[in-house]
């Protein structure tokens, strides 16, 4: 089984995906443009292999309920 290394930015990012934040939300919540949101989450779908922000989501519901 591998380990995805995520950044502490990018698992920022992806715990205000989970609570239904939009990128601009996410943009005003971390104090950063919404293109370097936009940036973050190609980054992460790539390392999630995912093709959305619900598919994120979900992969983040499983890996705290100890689920893959």
């Amino acid at each position: 089984m591998q380990t995805i290394q995520l950044s502490r930015r990018q698992n920022e990012i992806l715990a205000l995906i989970v609570q239904g934040y939009a990128n601009k939300g996410i943009a005003y919540q971390l104090g950063m443009s919404e293109k370097t949101v936009k940036n973050h989450l190609t980054t992460v779908f790539r390392k999630l292999n995912v093709e959305s922000r619900t598919q994120a989501a979900v992969w983040v519901m499983r890996q705290n309920m100890g689920t893959r």
